[in-house]
């Protein structure tokens, strides 16, 4: 079968595309046959490397895909050939409190990821998917689907009369600005594209600021909130943003801290973290029970994942130089 691999070598154009022996379920496992991933930024760092570190010596990337049930090993009563599944990104995290141990095995990380045709997880380690949801759309959910709904639902719970200002209009922004609006929020999201903006206004945006024109934006999400501020800030820039969120923040606000797009390193006032009671919340992604929820209400809600293209399996280097240049909306997908 074939595999993207990073082999020894880091970076988009050394990806290598190889041929793998087919894998078997062995007990309480099951054979997937992919069908659909969805690219997130930590795959996009996992192929770049960081500077100093090592490259593996052969690591299938990327976290989320969605497939078919191809074979069923001995035990395993839950699933059947031919289920729609999505395997879930903390393959170790089913339920309950987050600690080492439940984030211990991530796919695209410390396991393989999904960019093969056909990968073995454990039965616990899939979710069912909805007969009427594209495979595309489900290899969205398990990183930047989940981490949104972890984010305003669970952590920093939001809902009517409250606001929410989400950064940018990559795949976890665009989800947060989805749910929020479900939820009930009144929604601010930032962008250094007016296109984007009025893209995002037509997903349910209430306003939008561009980051290029406006440096100072969390004045301006400040005299949206009538000088109040926001209720919860969806942080996924990381250096160059973190204070911009602080300041935009109300007494008592939150801020989810969920990315690094700008780079790694952030100067924190602690002045300004006690003086206005604020709370911040570093979360990676969820369990497989935050999953089943958030699946539940995507449901029920009727909410459809925003893909901006979807790319052949054979173009994952290109879908990843795309992914690099910030030229998207939403999500960008590879079909098998």
């Amino acid at each position: 079968m074939k595999a993207w691999q990073i082999r020894g070598k880091h970076g988009i154009d050394a990806l290598e595309c190889v041929e793998l022996p087919e894998p078997t379920a062995r007990e309480g496992e099951v054979v997937v046959a992919m069908r659909a991933a969805s690219l997130n930024y930590r795959d996009l760092v996992t192929v770049r490397g960081v500077p100093g570190g090592a490259a593996p010596s052969a690591l299938v990337p990327c976290s989320d895909g969605a497939g078919v049930v191809h074979a069923v090993g001995p035990g395993v009563s839950s699933l059947a050939v031919g289920d729609r599944v999505v395997p879930t990104f903390f393959q170790s995290w089913h339920d309950g409190p987050v600690s080492a141990e439940a984030r211990s095995l991530a796919l695209g990380g410390t396991l393989d990821g999904v960019l093969r045709e056909r990968a073995v997880f454990r039965a616990d380690g899939v979710v069912k998917i909805p007969d009427a949801m594209s495979f595309e759309a489900a290899a969205t959910l398990p990183c930047a689907g989940l981490t949104a709904w972890r984010a305003l639902a669970i952590e920093a719970p939001v809902g009517p009369g409250q606001t929410v200002l989400v950064e940018g209009t990559g795949g976890v922004s665009i989800f947060a600005l989805q749910f929020a609006n479900a939820l009930g929020a009144r929604v601010i999201v930032t962008s250094s594209s007016n296109e984007k903006l009025e893209q995002a206004r037509a997903l349910g945006a209430d306003f939008g600021i561009n980051y290029v024109t406006t440096p100072n934006w969390s004045t301006e999400a400040r005299a949206f909130t009538d000088g109040r501020g926001v209720d919860v800030i969806v942080e996924v820039g990381g250096e160059q943003t973190l204070t911009q969120a602080m300041t935009a923040a109300r007494v008592g606000g939150r801020i989810v801290v969920i990315g690094v797009l700008s780079g790694f390193g952030s100067t924190i006032s602690l002045p300004m973290l006690f003086s206005n009671n604020l709370q911040l919340i570093g979360i990676s992604v969820g369990s497989r029970a935050h999953f089943i929820d958030m699946l539940a209400h995507i449901e029920r809600w009727q909410l459809q994942p925003v893909i901006d293209r979807t790319f052949a399996f054979e173009a994952v280097p290109q879908a990843l130089h795309t992914m690099a240049s910030g030229a998207f909306f939403g999500k960008l997908c590879i079909r098998f």
